[in-house]
């Protein structure tokens, strides 16, 4: 399942993380690549444990808890602190999938990375390539979305950002474990809850139709989900 998201963040907060991200040292995007991720990726981040990491990355996190979108479609049980990067003209990442596995940062915990997002933070005016390539079972998706915006989509998916060939594409990416790991799953229960969204426009909260959809939902994730 490939959700766009639109208005994660506020214009205001994107001008924020500008604002910051201008202001800091960018290393070698390869210090958080596997393996063969490392041989078929060129691009910048910010270092993960750096105090503008931790203010944006939080950022991140709350708009993300207030957006009903996100939470639908990742259901997510834990969200990796998000990291950022950027692809200058020249750069690209070739076609990889993301490791399975994740240590939580200070936690001694791991996440299993079932969902993948990709926060713009530029405007797609602002630079020609870098979109992102996804190949998966509904085929292959060019995503290239306006600033504050997100794509959200299976980590297992085949991903890819094809060359910049001008300017600069910002972004924020991070990864969720989810509550439901099957991806067939999460997109029955995702389109279910859109479903129980719109009867409860047309009918009030507590008509019989509507109790019942919602109970069902909750039954179903109650079965599916993995904590």
């Amino acid at each position: 399942m490939l959700v766009c998201i639109s208005g994660v963040l506020t214009q205001d907060e994107v001008a924020h993380c500008r604002h910051v991200l201008e202001q800091q040292d960018w290393v070698d995007g390869k210090v958080t690549a596997g393996e063969q991720s490392a041989k078929a990726k060129t691009n910048l981040q910010i270092p993960q444990d750096s105090q503008a990491s931790r203010e944006l990355g939080e950022l991140i996190l709350r708009a993300l808890g207030r957006n009903p979108m996100f939470n639908s479609a990742a259901l997510p049980l834990r969200v990796y602190p998000p990291l950022f990067n950027r692809y200058d003209t020249g750069m690209q990442f070739g076609m990889h999938v993301d490791n399975a596995i994740r240590p939580l940062p200070g936690t001694g915990m791991r996440i299993r990375t079932d969902v993948s997002s990709t926060l713009f933070l530029s405007d797609a005016d602002e630079y020609d390539g870098g979109e992102l390539i996804i190949q998966d079972t509904y085929g292959t998706q060019q995503v290239k979305l306006g600033a504050g915006d997100m794509v959200v989509y299976p980590a297992t998916s085949l991903h890819a950002v094809s060359p910049v060939t001008r300017g600069s594409r910002w972004a924020s990416f991070f990864w969720s474990q989810s509550l439901v790991k099957d991806d067939g799953q999460r997109t029955l229960l995702h389109q279910f809850d859109l479903s129980i969204m719109e009867t409860r426009k047309a009918l009030p909260d507590d008509h019989p139709a509507v109790l019942g959809l919602t109970a069902t939902y909750h039954n179903l994730l109650r079965q599916w989900a993995d904590l």
